[in-house]
This record gives structure tokens, sequence and C-alpha cells, in this order.
């Protein structure tokens, strides 16, 4: 293998990358913080920081070793020992890039999956149990899965294996540019079966539960749609035209999403919402995600329009299924991991950076039953580990609070604090007022917001 120059230009975007890909994660605490209601908000938004701080230090200590160590379990698990406190990594600069930009660049991707989870607990997680579960859960969950399919196989230019990688990426080589599976059918999977464990929230489907605050779950969607630029076109992992096709890809498939969520709420209820806007917005980005290097800009919209019309749908399972997915993790990111996977059989050209052709373009099923296979071997693993790790702490230490706490509020119990402080506020509008003191507000959670995450998707 011919060892490259350090590349200027491709460190520099990869680092830009990875701080767009970190501020994902305060944009997502946003975005579900203002689904929730006022009571819970500042937990929910916890979570996500919480996901944050966590694996910001667990990457550095074994969790880079698992995911891109050399392979020791036949594309399963990379050597958790290799890279133990990323020893022997400062001065190595691999090809063209610095090994140690890589790192980082891989360990937002970590942060964010696990964060992405915490929307289908919402209202109703005890915060240590979920630090501990995320702790756990990334260890052997999320580690791994990220070898199988980001960890790619490095030979030397005689065909000597000089790295082996994990199976989906080398042995399956299905197409996930940049996280379909590892990330948004990984998180999807987990939630849909932390959900089941957790059960559902005091009153779900019975009392109003919407958001509390719109515009900030408009501001999270819109600072994830700026990241996730980062997201999709730094996994080129060059500056150059791959990358520039992706993010072309992401933007075009995202406003397609968009749309067609819209559509459907313009057409089943009369109004399209700022909620199904953002939500669309997500859905798009979603689905985009493992397949943006494999298709054309117009295989994009139509890629994201269906993503958007599907995702839109999917939300409501939950209400015929009867779990409680609080902030619809299972019905957009795994429904729209999963469309975005399988669609690269159906729409990849090999005039995209891939190479890759589906169904559509005279590639056959072989490419078809690829994804469809790495879609499923995610989904299935990433449940069944999720559910016995939920279960095993929700019997030992507990991961719901209890009834009471959940009807005060998880604020006020689990951080002493609440996010509007109503009382002050009054305080001071009476200092100023010359006429009788206003009375109370009334307690309702759910003041400021005109319609419902959960009656929106219930026509």
């Amino acid at each position: 293998m011919t060892v490259l120059e350090v590349n200027s230009g491709d460190t520099a975007w990869i680092l830009t990358s990875a701080a767009l890909v970190l501020l994902m994660t305060p944009g997502l605490a946003l975005f579900y913080g203002g689904m929730v209601r006022a009571k819970t908000v500042l937990n929910m938004m916890m979570m996500s920081f919480g996901a944050l701080c966590l694996i910001a230090v667990t990457w550095v200590l074994y969790g880079y070793s698992i995911a891109f160590g050399n392979d020791v379990g036949g594309g399963l698990l990379g050597n958790p020992f290799e890279y133990l406190g990323l020893h022997g990594l400062m001065a190595d600069t691999g090809d063209s890039l610095p090994v140690m930009a890589f790192v980082g660049f891989q360990a937002v991707f970590a942060i964010i999956t696990v964060a992405l989870i915490s929307g289908a607990i919402a209202d109703r997680a005890k915060f240590g149990t979920w630090m501990i579960f995320a702790l756990i859960w990334s260890t052997i969950v999320y580690f791994p899965v990220a070898h199988w399919v980001f960890d790619f196989t490095v030979t030397d230019d005689a065909g000597k294996v000089l790295h082996a990688g994990g199976w989906i990426a080398n042995s399956l080589k299905a197409v996930d540019f940049a996280g379909g599976t590892a990330v948004h059918i990984n998180a999807g999977a987990a939630g849909l079966a932390l959900a089941l464990v957790l059960g559902k929230r005091i009153g779900w489907r019975r009392d109003p539960m919407r958001p509390h605050n719109l515009p900030l779950v408009m501001l999270g969607a819109g600072l994830l749609w700026f990241g996730w630029f980062g997201f999709n076109a730094g996994s080129a992992l060059q500056a150059g035209n791959s990358a520039a096709v992706v993010w072309v890809n992401t933007l075009t498939a995202t406003g397609a999403a968009a749309l067609g969520w819209l559509l459907v709420e313009r057409i089943r209820d009369k109004h399209a919402t700022s909620l199904g806007a953002a939500s669309g917005v997500v859905a798009g980005l979603v689905a985009i995600t493992p397949s943006c290097s494999a298709v054309s800009p117009i295989g994009a919209i139509l890629l994201g329009a269906i993503a958007g019309v599907l995702c839109a749908l999917a939300v409501g399972l939950k209400y015929k299924l009867g779990f409680d997915d609080s902030l619809d993790v299972v019905g957009v990111h795994l429904v729209g991991g999963l469309w975005g996977t399988i669609a690269v059989g159906f729409f990849a050209t090999k005039a995209a950076p891939a190479q890759v052709a589906g169904l559509f373009y005279g590639g056959g099923f072989d490419q078809l039953w690829r994804q469809v296979v790495g879609a499923v071997s995610v989904l299935v693993f990433s449940f069944v580990l999720t559910y016995v790790i939920a279960t095993i702490l929700n019997k030992t230490i507990g991961f719901r609070v209890s009834e009471d706490t959940e009807r005060s509020g998880v604020d006020e119990i689990e951080h002493a604090e609440s996010a509007y402080d109503l009382a002050n506020l009054g305080g001071g509008l009476r200092a100023f007022s010359t006429g009788p003191a206003p009375s109370r507000p009334p307690e309702d959670d759910n003041s400021g917001s005109s319609k419902s995450h959960d009656q929106e998707v219930t026509a």
C-alpha cells in the first residue's frame, strides 16, 4: 500500500464535518425537547447531553478499538485492545488523512446514535438508569455494529490483507454510506425495544400530550439539517466530487421528504403543520443517509418524497400496534432507515460515486438482497440485545420513574429543576404593576401548542 502525504484540505473538511455532526446532538436535544411537555423538557434534553459526554469518553477508552480494531471474530468484532485509549494513534497519519481526524469524526456518529434512542422513552425514564443503559448499549451493540458497517478491509498492492474489517462492509457488500443501518435502523430498533419494556405513559391515548414549544422543534430540525451535511458529505472522507454529489443529494432528498410529509397532512388532516415540516425534514435526512452516494439527484428526490409519505403514515402504527414510542423514533428512524437502505437496491446508479446499479438501473436483484440482509440483520441484533439489556435494568435498579414522579414531572424529581420559572416571572410582573396582582397561570403543561404530536397522526 502506498502511503500518501497528509492532505490538509481533506483534514480540514473532516474536522469541520465532525464539528457539524457534533452540533447535531444539541440540535436533537432541542428537537426532542420541544416535542415533549414542559414538565419533562430538561430530562429529555439531558439524555442527549448525557450521551454526548459519556460516549466522548468511552469512544476514546475502548469504543474506537472495538469498531475499528483489526477483526477478531469473523467480521463481527474489532480487537478491543488494539487501540485501547487510542494507544499509538497520535502520530499515525494513515493515508492522506490523520487517523485522529477519523477517530473524532466517527466519535460523533456514536454519540448521536445513542442520543436518538431517547426519544422513544420520553416523559418516563430515570436519568441515572438511562446513562447506565447508554454505557452498556454502546459497548455491546453500537460499537460492534459500527465495525460491521464502517470498517473496511485494507490490502497492500499485492493483495495482502493489512487490516480486516466488518462483514457487512466487506463480505455482504451492502451500501451504507453514512449509517442507515449502523445509526438509524440500530437506534430505531433499540427505541422500539425500550418503549416495549418501559410501557406506555400514564394517560397515553387519553390525555393530550402536545409539544410544548414548536419553535424549539423547528430550530432543532434546522440544526439537524445543517449538521447533516457533515454527517453525509463528511463520510466521503475527502473534499472532492463524492462529497459534492452527496451534499446535493442530501439537500434535495430532505426537501422532497418534507414536501411529501406535508402533502400527507394536507390530504389527511386538512392542515400542513410546522411539526410535520420538521418531522419530514428528519425523515428525509434519515432516508438519504445510506443512499446518498449511490443515487442521482433525481433518484434522491424520488427516494426522499417516498420517505416523507412512508414516515408520515408510519408514525400512526404505534396506535394500531399499542406501543408508546413517545417521539416517533420507530416511525421516523427505523422506517426511514429501512427504506433508505433498501432503496439503494432500487435506485442506485453506476453514474453515482458508489458505482453500483439497483433494480431500476439494470442491476437486477443482486444489490437489493444485500441491502435487505444488512438492514434486517442490524434490526434483529439491536432489538434483541436492547430488549435484554433494558429488561435486566428495569427489573434490578429500575428504568421507569414512579407514577407520582411521572405525574408531577420528571424534571422536578430527577434534576431538581424546571425549564420555565413561571413563579419568578409572575413576581416580576407584579413588581411593576399598579393594579391587582395577576392571577396565577393555570397548571397546564401543554400551553403554547396548537396541536399534539399524538393528535396529529390519529386522523
